[in-house]
């Protein structure tokens, strides 16, 4: 059986400075390697840090940093993986507040809603517009968007450093 290989971004937004081994030491055991992660100072927030990483491996891969830093708390993480033959792309966001959202996306990282999810927002709405704007803004992440919109750019200019899946 071919492994597939792929490839995405590990944004970790906000960690407080406590918990970046704890990080560090769970990317490496996903990645199977070290990591050494540059951290700077996120001006978007007092007394955190945050980092990214750009990463190769096998499809999954993304879901499984994702895993691995799932519900820590005061720690902002959005985790991508790139589309690969046969497998979809995928975007994980994590906050605090919010927790984990999940969605598939295309070639250009554009989140894609399916027909079912779509149809249940109507379903919902039972025709009041309100409620579907709800279930499609839900289904779309803006709760998530709008919380770490100010951790992104407070990161433009940052290093990125590379790792790649061993084994």
């Amino acid at each position: 059986m071919k492994v597939v290989t792929t490839r995405g971004v590990l944004f970790v937004h906000s960690a407080p400075a406590v918990m970046c081994p704890h990080i560090e030491s769970s990317i490496a055991g996903v990645m199977e390697q070290r990591s050494d992660l540059h951290w700077t100072a996120q001006p978007a927030a007092p007394n955190v840090l945050r980092t990214e990483v750009l990463w190769q491996g096998p499809a999954g891969t993304g879901a499984r940093l994702a895993s691995a830093l799932r519900g820590w708390a005061n720690v902002r993480y959005e985790v991508t993986e790139d589309p690969s033959p046969g497998v979809d792309g995928s975007r994980w966001s994590h906050t605090p507040e919010l927790g984990i959202f999940h969605a598939v996306t295309d070639v250009h990282g554009n989140i894609m809603v399916s027909e079912d999810r779509i149809r249940y927002a109507y379903e919902s709405g039972a025709g009041d517009p309100t409620v579907v704007y709800q279930e499609l803004s839900l289904a779309l992440g803006e709760a998530w968007d709008e919380e770490l919109e100010p951790f992104r750019h407070a990161a433009a200019g940052a290093p990125v450093r590379w790792l790649h899946h061993v084994g």
